[in-house]
């Protein structure tokens, strides 16, 4: 059985006959979402100083045209869409006009909200929101985009989850389950587009210490819970990318983490459990 399930992970992680092995942003069309702030901010400007030509795509036009300067201050050509991802029809007009660009050689799905509360304080409007913009968002512009990429014979869609969805953090339930949907679409698209030249990255962050923790109507999270800074999330993102890994867990050790639950989900539910009666017991 070990040895099954050890082949079955070296499958998932080859590269396809005659395709792409590793990503190299050196002279690469990327569109990247979330690129007003946060990793998107940080991820961007890594890309330009390594060579690639970026799109750029955020709500909030201030901060993504701050992005785009610090980007541009490496290399020229790259272009900003202010966009919400939850607007269909703007979503729709974005793909469009990226296609008109001349389309991608590499689309980052990173743009997502938190929704950090408990089952028993959601609604089913907030269940819905959290998944039309972490999951249904990137899969319809990921859709859009993707025809291209096959007709061409190549290119990479790389989504950005989270360890949350294989680890189903305590209080992030309909988070939770945004992410785990948005990581088994990839894993079965990464299936489907195989032999079309076309690769597939799943980035699962842990904690990154950003200012998305801070939006409001978000339960707070617990101070045990130790952050990653930034710049280390897009040095193991980059690193991950570069070894075209399937699966790209930052920091590393969640991996093990996430194959340890799937060995024994009861008793990592039990744990959780637990580690949750022990946090109550200090506030």
């Amino acid at each position: 059985m070990a040895d099954e399930q050890d082949g079955q992970q070296t499958a998932r992680d080859a590269a396809p006959t005659g395709g792409p092995t590793g990503f190299d942003p050196q002279g690469a069309r990327v569109l990247l979402t979330g690129a007003s702030s946060g990793i998107g901010a940080a991820l961007a400007v890594r890309l330009a100083e390594e060579g690639a030509t970026l799109g750029l795509v955020g709500r909030d036009e201030h901060r993504l045209a701050h992005t785009l300067a610090a980007c541009e201050s490496h290399s020229g050509g790259h272009r900003q869409w202010v966009c919400d991802l939850a607007d269909w029809g703007a979503l729709d007009a974005l793909a469009a006009d990226v296609l008109a660009w001349g389309g991608v050689d590499c689309l980052i799905n990173n743009a997502g909200i938190p929704k950090h509360k408990g089952v028993l304080d959601l609604d089913p409007e907030t269940v819905d929101l959290v998944m039309r913009v972490n999951y249904s968002a990137p899969v319809r512009l990921t859709l859009a985009l993707l025809p291209h990429m096959v007709e061409r014979g190549s290119g990479r869609v790389v989504m950005v989850s989270s360890v949350a969805a294989t680890l189903s953090s305590p209080g992030e339930g309909a988070y939770d389950a945004s992410k785990a949907a948005l990581s088994v679409f990839s894993e079965a698209m990464a299936i489907d587009l195989w032999d079309h030249g076309t690769r597939v990255n799943i980035v699962y962050p842990g904690v990154v210490d950003t200012p998305l923790f801070l939006v409001p109507d978000n339960d707070p999270l617990s101070p045990d819970i130790e952050k990653i800074s930034v710049a280390e999330f897009v040095d193991g993102m980059m690193a991950g990318l570069a070894e075209d890994r399937l699966e790209i867990y930052v920091p590393a050790f969640f991996h093990d983490i996430a194959k340890g639950k799937a060995q024994n989900v009861g008793g990592f539910i039990a744990g959780s459990v637990q580690w949750i009666r022990q946090q109550r017991a200090k506030s």
